[in-house]
């Protein structure tokens, strides 16, 4: 991903400039949007770090115009410390771990969190071809998952186009007794799907037996004569001033047309109570393979190369070399609103050594020797701003887990609302809990409409009072005017000193115990 793409991210999720967050307004998931529609987030308003691992003198506009600082895609921290290791006998694994074991034991950091862990090897490398066979043989489990999740798909619609006709034929059964015009309608089903089975009219039906003399008016009789009950059937018919054997037809033709409607309305009715069962299995169904996909899809994605490292001059493909990088995020519990956290990340660089035998390692395995980079970043966050990093990591780092949603979406949003419909009305919980937000959310938007057409006549005065509320919201707090902050407790600069003051420890202290230079 570009610099510009994790600027977005950053401001998606809340890590922007001071001065660039009246632009933007909150959404029930928490991310942030630009509050002019016609505006998109703009990358330069993320609070993003920038990188001095290069010459401040260089960076003197006097001496080199052209240097300039690097930007890192992560939030500016309050302090940070950067460490690069490199020894021929050193394994990188020990680094990692001596500084894991530090924050859970000497930091007492209870809460530590592994948010990235990306390997890749250059393509001559053992290691690649061991990599890329394991990828192979998820990639085949996720295309078996996929296909049978579109199938179903698939079928999915087929279902609801199902519910849909049978919502149709069950229309003027609803209203028949209460509307001549549902009568009518259902008159007509019967002649042309029951007696008339095809194109051409059967002997016997009612069409053929107006074609002979003496039954020409039947039809007319028929679909006019509006009976309701099989009770009322003989009377209203008998009260009729027609030969009798008109009356005699029309009577067999009205009593089988009275029982057809009868019996099938049962039938259509059970076979919409199954259908809607079945279409909550089928969604359940569905549900169920993408949980089971997504452990794959998670694999392949931690599996894969990273593209901008397989550019990177370090990474050679005739040289057995790999590069991994890690990231932590831990955090510990407060009394305020703000919680000391520090961000680490880990960048090897590695040479795999084979000599399985160690004294330091009771497993068999590779050594991984080389080069590593720790970068160590404090900050004092909230617990909402905790897990709104942790979200733009995971929709940053797991963009393949998206596939299946984004299809499985695409589907829903295909079908409309018909599909949320018929599976509230099956009980998906999670439906009815957003078919009561919806109902509550249109119910407010009528009030606040007919609130809006009340304050029409009072527009030029109401504009004149709004202009002296945002004058005082200047000087006011945000609470008295607009909409209420979540409310905070504590110094975020505070809980920032707190995590750097055990960083700066771990950093110090690593470099004792390894025979540095430190002070």
């Amino acid at each position: 991903m570009s610099m510009d793409d994790i600027g977005k991210l950053l401001v998606k999720h809340g890590f922007m400039k001071k001065n660039a967050k009246v632009k933007y307004r909150q959404k029930e998931d928490k991310t942030w949007f630009p509050v002019k529609e016609d505006e998109q987030i703009s990358p330069s308003d993320a609070d993003m770090e920038v990188a001095e691992e290069v010459n401040i003198q260089t960076y003197d506009p006097k001496i080199s115009p052209y240097a300039a600082y690097q930007k890192t895609g992560y939030p500016a921290p309050f302090k940070r410390y950067r460490l690069v290791v490199e020894a021929a006998n050193l394994s990188i694994e020990e680094t990692y771990y001596w500084l894991l074991n530090y924050m859970k034991q000497e930091s007492s950091y209870p809460h530590i969190e592994k948010l990235t862990d990306i390997f890749t090897a250059s393509e001559q490398s053992a290691f690649w071809g061991a990599a890329q066979s394991r990828v192979g043989i998820q990639q085949d489990r996720v295309s078996n998952y996929l296909k049978g999740i579109s199938e179903m798909i698939k079928q999915l619609f087929q279902l609801v186009r199902e519910l849909r006709i049978l919502d149709e034929k069950l229309e003027p059964r609803k209203h028949w007794g209460k509307i001549a015009a549902a009568d009518v309608a259902l008159k007509g089903e019967y002649t042309d799907l029951v007696e008339n089975r095809g194109q051409q009219i059967q002997p016997g039906s009612i069409y053929h037996l107006a074609q002979s003399v003496g039954f020409t008016i039947l039809p007319d009789l028929f679909f006019n004569t509006h009976i309701y009950s099989i009770d009322d059937l003989d009377k209203t018919i008998d009260a009729m001033k027609f030969n009798k054997n008109v009356k005699q037809v029309l009577r067999r033709k009205m009593y089988a047309f009275i029982n057809w409607k009868l019996k099938s309305d049962q039938e259509l009715e059970n076979r919409r109570v199954f259908t809607l069962k079945y279409l909550r299995q089928h969604w359940n169904v569905i549900k169920m393979y993408m949980n089971w996909v997504k452990p794959y899809l998670k694999n392949i994605a931690r599996l894969q190369m990273n593209p901008e490292m397989n550019e990177s001059p370090e990474l050679i493909s005739s040289f057995e070399t790999s590069i991994t990088e890690i990231e932590l995020l831990a955090y510990k519990d407060s009394t305020t609103s703000y919680h000391p956290t520090l961000i680490a990340t880990f960048r090897h660089r590695t040479r795999p050594d084979l000599s399985f035998q160690r004294d330091q390692y009771a497993h068999k395995g590779p050594i991984h020797v080389g080069v590593v980079e720790v970068t160590l970043r404090g900050y004092g966050w909230t617990k909402s701003q905790i897990e709104a990093y942790k979200k733009m990591k995971k929709e940053e780092d797991m963009m393949l887990l998206g596939m299946v949603d984004e299809s499985v979406k695409a589907a829903m949003d295909a079908l409309g609302e018909d599909l949320e419909k018929y599976l509230y009305e099956a009980g998906e919980k999670e439906f009815e809990e957003k078919r009561k937000a919806k109902e509550a959310a249109e119910k407010k938007k009528k009030r606040q409409g007919d609130m809006s057409l009340g304050a029409g006549m009072f527009e030029p005065f109401l504009a004149v009072f709004q202009g002296f509320g945002e004058m005082f919201s200047l000087f006011a707090p945000t609470e008295l005017f607009g909409k209420k902050k979540e409310k905070t407790k504590g110094d975020p600069k505070g809980a920032a000193k707190a995590a750097s003051a055990e960083m700066y420890q771990m950093y110090k202290n690593y470099k004792k115990a390894h025979a540095m230079l430190s002070w």
